[in-house]
């Protein structure tokens, strides 16, 4: 299938890989419509920094994931959707879990439901590698045992189920791309990558970190957007589950001394046990199969880990883009 001249849907398109996904599309040539989280702010997160005359292509509709009526109105017409609302940091997934499973659960139940009656010919449903949980093998293959180590890894294996239910049942196109951990310019400091980069540029002596010793499989997240591009555009993909992986790892502490490396080499790493979760909570090692990816679509990492933590730290760097970040206190 090809985009060009599609009507497209993103659910989450104000987020980090919404935002790069809405870019990629509408180089394709596709009719892009967005879902935004409404809030009083009128806030259409980060679709607000792209310049005017992108913002003229794509159609912005503000409504709540978590409500059938608005999710109704959004998918009205669309030839694809890519579902990628969701909430994602997992320490607020431990106070907050209800939240999670009224907005990555019923929220991935609503886009089903309207997809039922809206005629669509693709929905792709972004995943996470957190629904593995610490790897039992490696490299971790679309096969391996689900794990709901924290209550958001649980509303994701959740949303994934229902999303395969509705494939299996009444034979909607779905396929659910899963991606390992994505990182790049206008991700939240709630992710590793950004807590470390902005505490250097924010030319602290003592950068504070959690655990450092699991691994993870770092993906940039303009090959995510490609990878998730190629997927749906795939005619081999329907029904299937496919990681979007670099089949590479890297533990916290390297990665950590690579960064202060780059950008600080004076500054010191300290464990801040705040900032540590609870011991059978935290995924020990991830490191993500690609070979599936490989074989049914055209994609191919384009981004190393060096090349791609340059560009972050070069976003980053820009005064404007760091502001925004509170490099200061623990960002749950």
């Amino acid at each position: 299938m090809d985009l060009k001249g599609k009507k497209v849907l993103i659910t989450g398109s104000e987020g980090f890989i919404g935002s790069h996904l809405v870019e990629r599309l509408l180089e394709s040539g596709c009719n892009v419509r967005t879902f935004v989280y409404y809030n009083f702010y009128n806030s259409w997160g980060w679709l607000d920094t792209f310049p005017k005359d992108k913002l003229n292509k794509i159609e912005i509709i503000t409504g709540n994931i978590r409500d059938p009526n608005n999710v109704q109105t959004a998918v009205k017409g669309a030839d694809v959707i890519f579902h990628l609302a969701a909430l994602i940091g997992i320490p607020f997934s431990y106070r907050s879990p209800e939240s999670y499973v009224d907005t990555n659960i019923k929220g991935t139940l609503n886009i089903m439901q309207a997809a039922m009656d809206s005629g669509v010919e693709k929905i792709l449903v972004a995943s996470t590698s957190e629904v593995y949980g610490s790897a039992r093998y490696v490299p971790i293959n679309e096969e391996h045992p689900r794990q709901g180590q924290s209550p958001y890894s649980a509303t994701k294996i959740g949303a994934d189920y229902i999303a395969q239910s509705f494939h299996k049942s009444f034979g909607l196109p779905v396929v659910i791309a899963r991606p390992f951990n994505t990182y790049g310019p206008r991700q939240s400091a709630r992710a590793i990558i950004p807590t470390i980069i902005t505490q250097l540029l924010s030319e602290k002596s003592r950068i504070k970190l959690g655990a450092l010793n699991p691994t993870r499989d770092f993906v940039f997240v303009k090959d995510v957007a490609e990878a998730m591009v190629e997927i749906a555009e795939s005619d081999k993909t329907t029904g299937e589950e496919i990681n979007i992986a670099s089949q590479t790892e890297i533990s916290i502490g390297e990665l950590a001394h690579k960064l202060i490396n780059m950008i600080n080499p004076e500054s010191k790493l300290i464990k801040d046990t705040a900032r540590l979760r609870p011991e059978n909570s935290e995924v020990t090692r991830l490191l993500g199969s690609n070979k599936k990816i490989m074989e049914l679509t055209n994609w191919k990492a384009k981004y190393n880990l060096d090349k791609g933590l340059k560009e972050t730290i070069e976003w980053f760097k820009n005064k404007e883009n760091l502001k925004l970040y509170k490099s200061d206190i623990y960002n749950v």
